[in-house]
């Protein structure tokens, strides 16, 4: 759990929380979509490129689970000449609903295609066409330029996936990447449902999600969405899972949202495993529960999957080991040495992982591997925040008046304020929650040589950070890219004219940028002279309605041989 997860049951949360941060180089808003319709009414979808195959996906609705379903892939719109054609095979058991029709996903690998090739697919069934789908295998050789899209933490109760939508209107996008959370496990009574009867997104089933029916029947609620659909059809997708795929703050043993009469953590993994292998176009991984790998992009960049929740993490710290009462002052000599020694002996413990030591060794490999080709980039698709991230002290660096608010409402709300005076992280379920790991994971890049350009996900928020080690040497750039709908901590604290986000670079030095109440996506150009990131944003959630902009831009220069230039802002 993060820290600011308790203040969202607080009663700070008020009237909505705070206003939309204004965005610039706006643009015109996607046309609405239309849901597929007939047997294909989930759509298509494609993933998992290389150079020469890729899997391609889609559902039939109200049909056998042994109904002949064919794919056709062309390198033309009219299908005039077939590179690949065969039959696929369901990919899942049906999943049936009151609310839907039944569904059965079907997906194949289609293989023998040329490198850094655009291709058009469909499916038929008895002589029904389902939608075309667009996808591109990944280039070989020379590169100069390659645009990908990140996504994280689609929230379908909280709103609408407009972010998905402006995506899908683009045509530089040449990948897209989710970094995860792709689904969520609540029921009808838990995180974000507020105004999910208003905006007819009511989760399916309405209940917590546990069996691998239940985690079939949410995917084939989320397939069925004109914005996702939309964006799967329009290019290849390469996804990482979280924890909100299987349960929240999921480990290799547990999660904490899985609870006693919810039966065995492993039969509830693998049944949400199950579902995510069936629903989206991914290749199948063995195990199943340690879905990790790298792509390379030509000689221009390489792509690594991490796997940071489910085949080696150490079960989070949790915030009721904090050693001393939450009153406590910070400047006693015996509360400020207990929370140090909490600091190195609990959260500082070296026996704390989260890749483990089996992935840690390939990562090295891959990384000196791209270094040894020359190429200039190595993007890791990165879960959750690698740069740590101390939270300012609320109880001084607040208005007066929100103080008094908080201590006036007391409970979790001003126990957290009241934390926030000892200099501790704003979540342990992070890297920060395991900073020997972190260590250990930048000495990987050290002994490659390298430098790392990281795309995150989970906070909500946009960040851009710098990754320095603890001798004080600069390993790369993350970019935390916001959630599609996920509502940030900071929006259920209704604060007017406090800056959340300045409070946090003014109290990490590292931290660049925070942005922590806009909504949407990382559209990132990598090429041979600089890597671009826009923060793209939507204006709205809670219409279909909506303005993209960017809330700001940045360009991180290739290392050539040398220590990375620092992170730029552009105007």
């Amino acid at each position: 759990m993060k820290i600011g997860e308790i203040t969202r049951r607080g009663a700070l949360a008020g009237a909505g929380g705070l206003t939309l941060a204004a965005c610039s180089d706006s643009r015109p808003q996607a046309e609405p979509l239309a849901v597929a319709e007939g047997a294909f009414k989930h759509g298509v979808a494609s993933g998992d490129p290389d150079q020469t195959s890729l899997v391609v996906w889609t559902a039939l609705t109200g049909t056998r689970a042994d109904a002949p379903v064919r794919v056709e892939v062309s390198a033309d719109e009219r299908f005039s000449e077939l590179v690949f054609e065969g039959e696929t095979a369901p990919a899942g058991p049906a999943v049936t609903s009151p609310d839907m029709e039944p569904a059965i996903p079907y997906k194949a690998l289609v293989e023998g295609l040329e490198p850094g090739r655009a291709y058009m697919f469909r499916f038929v069934r008895d002589g029904e066409y389902s939608p075309v789908g667009r996808t591109r295998t990944l280039p070989d050789g020379r590169v100069d330029e390659f645009r990908i899209a990140a996504f994280s933490c689609s929230n379908y109760p909280a709103g609408f996936f407009n972010a998905y939508r402006d995506a899908a209107g683009r045509e530089d996008v040449d990948l897209v990447v989710h970094l995860g959370d792709y689904i969520y496990e609540y029921g009808m009574d838990g995180y974000a449902t507020e105004d999910a009867e208003a905006l007819s997104r009511v989760p399916d089933p309405r209940r917590e999600i546990v069996t691998a029916d239940d985690y079939g029947r949410r995917h084939a609620q989320y397939c069925l969405d004109p914005d996702l659909q939309a964006l799967k059809a329009r290019a290849p997708w390469i996804a990482v899972w979280d924890d909100h795929e299987t349960a929240n703050d999921a480990w290799s043993r547990g999660a904490q949202n899985h609870n006693e009469g919810e039966g065995e953590w492993t039969a509830r993994r693998d049944g949400a495993l199950a579902a995510y292998y069936a629903w989206l176009p991914v290749r199948d991984a063995e195990p199943r529960h340690a879905r990790q790998g790298a792509v390379t992009i030509g000689d221009l960049a390489t792509l690594v999957l991490m796997e940071t929740r489910l085949s080696a993490r150490t079960e989070p710290v949790d915030w009721s080991s904090f050693p001393v009462p939450v009153d406590a002052d910070p400047e006693d000599p015996e509360v400020a040495e207990a929370v140090q020694r909490w600091r190195d002996e609990v959260i500082g413990n070296p026996a704390r992982e989260m890749m483990g030591e089996a992935q840690l060794a390939a990562f090295s490999q891959t990384l000196r591997a791209s270094r040894e080709a020359g190429q200039p980039w190595r993007v890791l698709i990165n879960q959750v925040m690698i740069a740590p991230k101390t939270m300012p002290d609320y109880t001084r660096q607040t208005p007066l008046w929100l103080r008094f608010a908080m201590r006036m409402i007391g409970g979790q709300v001003w126990e957290t304020a009241q934390l926030s005076r000892f200099s501790i992280p704003m979540t342990l379920d992070d890297w920060d929650g395991f900073p020997a790991e972190r260590e250990r994971l930048y000495a990987a890049v050290a002994e490659a040589d390298a430098d790392i350009l990281v795309l995150t996900g989970d906070t909500h928020n946009f960040w851009c950070n710098d990754l320095v080690d603890g001798q004080g040497t600069r390993r790369g750039t993350e970019f935390g890219v916001t959630s599609v709908t996920s509502p940030s901590d900071f929006e259920y604290v209704n604060a007017p004219g406090v800056d959340f986000g300045a409070l946090t670079t003014e109290r990490n030095a590292h931290i660049l940028h925070h942005e922590v109440y806009t909504k949407g996506y990382v559209h990132l150009t990598l090429n041979r002279d600089g890597a671009q990131a826009d923060f793209v944003s939507v204006s709205d959630i809670k219409s279909r309605d909506f303005v993209a902009g960017i809330d700001s831009r940045w360009l991180v220069r290739p290392a050539h041989g040398s220590e990375p230039v620092q992170v730029e802002r552009l105007a």
